[in-house]
């Protein structure tokens, strides 16, 4: 059995479409069925089910698409480790509230400095299973990154902030405690549409608390809240880095800081890896590089 098939199946796996799966590997889309076509010929067995809209593993499929990712993956960095510029694809699974990740300089210099490095960053705030899913690092806070992986600090501390227009305060008053935003318009956030919103958290004499607000107006986009409240739409709740530039120039105002201390800030974490992949030690050193 030609070997190159189990890559092939894989990026047909990660990309969930033929012509996705070729223009990946620089091949033809009919290459890449027929290629499928062979793998399953030699097994035996139907590995993908095709429709005129879509493509999905069997569960067979899934099983060995599971089996080969690690072994293949080790193969990769292997093979890679051996080349002397760092080259391939990185792909990043990076949360939308990482403004220092984010902000376009930090990559910008990073395709600079690494031309033959192709990053493809998927911003996404779902928690999920980043080798799992085939990513080779992702960017999230601190606190919510699990301890079987390996974290280095993008940025300095965070700190979340209550803010509001100039025009709705005039309107509505100035909040003196967190309690008071039960009754303003507020403006939350939720990672998805069948969570519900994140509650506001504040602290006072070093004892934690949250104000489960009621949002008038939730939504999973940081721009969408941001923008509404500059359009004296509510209150909103964001990290200072989302909303610095509109304090500096006073279209937003920043609201009880006193009740919100700082906190451990984003990390690019990735799992540990005996032999790690020349692309991904040439991130980890931009971004450690970029942070002093």
């Amino acid at each position: 059995m030609d070997l190159n098939l189990l890559t092939l199946l894989l990026a047909v796996a990660e990309e969930s479409n033929f012509r996705a799966a070729a223009e990946r590997l620089g091949v033809t889309r009919s290459a890449v069925s027929q290629g499928v076509r062979r793998l399953e010929d030699a097994l035996g067995i139907q590995l993908v089910m095709r429709t005129t809209r879509s493509v999905r593993l069997t569960e067979a499929g899934e099983r060995l698409v599971e089996s080969l990712r690690g072994p293949l993956e080790a193969v990769q960095s292997a093979i890679e480790a051996r080349e002397d510029a760092p080259r391939g694809r990185l792909r990043l699974a990076v949360t939308s509230i990482a403004e220092d990740f984010l902000s376009g300089p930090l990559l910008a210099r990073f395709a600079e400095a690494y031309p033959q490095i192709t990053v493809d960053v998927t911003v996404t705030d779902e928690e999920f299973d980043i080798v799992e899913r085939g990513y080779d690092a992702g960017v999230r806070l601190g606190e919510v990154i699990e301890q079987d992986m390996i974290a280095v600090p993008v940025g300095g501390p965070q700190r979340e902030v209550a803010a509001a227009s100039p025009t709705y305060l005039a309107r509505h008053g100035v909040p003196d405690h967190p309690r008071d935003l039960l009754s303003h318009r507020c403006i939350g956030w939720r990672p998805a549409p069948n969570t519900a919103p994140w509650r506001w958290e504040f602290e006072t004499d070093g004892e934690p608390f949250d104000v489960m607000v009621n949002p008038q107006i939730t939504t999973n986009d940081l721009r969408l809240m941001l923008r509404t409240a500059l359009a004296d739409g509510g209150i909103t709740f964001a990290p200072w880095d989302c909303m610095q530039v509109h304090f500096a120039d006073g279209t937003l105002i920043p609201l009880l800081e006193d009740y919100l201390p700082p906190f451990a800030g984003f990390y690019l974490y990735f799992s540990q890896r005996q032999n790690m992949a020349p692309k991904l030690r040439a991130l980890i050193d931009h971004v450690r590089r970029w942070r002093r």
